[in-house]
């Protein structure tokens, strides 16, 4: 079956691009009024138009949100099963056709890797983080290697990015002590880098290992 037969993936269809546009413009009003101080770096790395994977690190719950945010295209994300249970999030991952994986569950991961490389193949823009979970300050978490699988499977560049500042903004539960849950005077920074071309890997590991250095080296120059 080619790619002209195969359904357009919801995430890239009418209803989601409307919801697209009314969720970024709360996004940018909340920006511009100053409730989180968001720095976006590099943004013209991602293509305007065709198939890019954006890969960042994952510090916080608020990653998606921003990065979601700083971006111009639509874009679907890998996330975690949970969201679906959750209220309003769960109503708004479906209507923009977000792709669900459930963790340790190799059946649901190979699923999602199916459906992120459908929306590749239809020049979509794909949200993805390599390590796999939430990464506390002082952990480190190697990188899964779906997102070299399809970077190669489909020869569609990764776009680096370094996040910082959201795990002070809403750090994990099990980090933050007696701080506060939200505290709204951190600065998060998204850093996008230059594009990792696949064509210049013949090894997944390889390509991981590229991806984490350039990934660092975004998060360092914060």
């Amino acid at each position: 079956m080619n790619e002209e037969t195969v359904r357009r993936p919801k995430g890239l269809g009418k209803r989601a691009w409307v919801t697209t546009k009314l969720v970024r413009r709360v996004l940018r009003a909340l920006a511009w009024s100053n409730v989180v101080r968001v720095t976006v770096i590099g943004r013209e790395a991602v293509p305007k138009t065709g198939p890019v994977i954006v890969a960042s690190n994952h510090i916080s719950m608020l990653d998606a949100v921003f990065l979601w945010g700083a971006l111009r295209r639509r874009a679907i994300a890998i996330a975690m099963a949970e969201l679906w249970s959750w209220p309003v999030v769960g109503w708004l991952v479906r209507r923009l056709g977000q792709i669900p994986v459930l963790r340790r569950d190799s059946e649901s991961g190979q699923s999602a890797l199916s459906q992120a490389e459908q929306i590749l193949r239809h020049g979509g823009v794909l949200l993805i983080y390599p390590e796999g979970r939430l990464v506390a300050p002082g952990e480190q978490e190697p990188y899964k290697p779906g997102v070299a699988k399809l970077a190669l499977a489909t020869g569609v560049p990764i776009i680096p990015v370094g996040t910082t500042g959201t795990n002070r903004v809403l750090p994990m539960r099990r980090t933050r002590g007696r701080g506060p849950a939200f505290d709204r005077s951190q600065r998060v920074t998204i850093h996008f880098g230059a594009p990792i071309d696949p064509a210049d890997f013949d090894d997944p590991e390889k390509l991981l290992d590229q991806l984490r250095q350039q990934i660092e080296n975004l998060r360092a120059a914060q």
